[in-house]
């Protein structure tokens, strides 16, 4: 009998340890691999826009709030955002402190109808992609009070 209460025990505890997570191991299921990356934009175009944005990516659909809490997740300076037509830079964004938003100037081709916004976060070591945006020759997407929050594909 008391040997079966120790091994019910024993199997309790191992259940108990593998079960439990520390902090470092819900940030780590977080955290990407991906350097910063170098991302330079065109020095001539044919066509240019203008975008202001916020990065509003939202992590719960993909991570639990424990994995979310371990991670010190916030805007850094090695942050980026740049648009692209296909895998070609159209252009980088500048962080406008004052607006808590990025500004981009697009210089895109003059065959360019659709672009995507790229987002590094340096602290998740990540690259998140947004949804296909029309891209208009001339027009100005989002401003300093109402910047433009481009819908994102948000994938582990």
């Amino acid at each position: 009998m008391k040997t079966k209460f120790m091994m019910l025990v024993a199997c309790a505890a191992m259940l108990l340890a593998t079960g439990c997570k520390d902090e470092k191991n819900q940030a780590e299921s977080i955290i990407g691999n991906v350097s910063k990356p170098t991302w330079v934009a065109p020095e001539s175009y044919d066509m240019s826009s203008s975008m202001t944005a916020i990065v509003g990516i939202d992590l719960t659909s993909v991570y639990t709030a424990e994995q979310l809490a371990a991670v010190n997740y916030q805007r850094s300076s090695d942050d980026l955002l740049a648009a692209f037509a296909g895998e070609t830079c159209l252009g980088v964004g500048k962080w406008l402190d004052e607006a808590s938003a990025y500004w981009l100037f697009i210089a895109a081709p003059e065959n360019a109808d659709a672009i995507t916004i790229k987002h590094y976060s340096a602290s998740l070591k990540h690259v998140f992609v947004s949804e296909s945006i029309p891209y208009n020759n001339g027009s100005n997407l989002g401003t300093v009070d109402v910047p433009y929050n481009p819908k994102w594909t948000v994938t582990q």
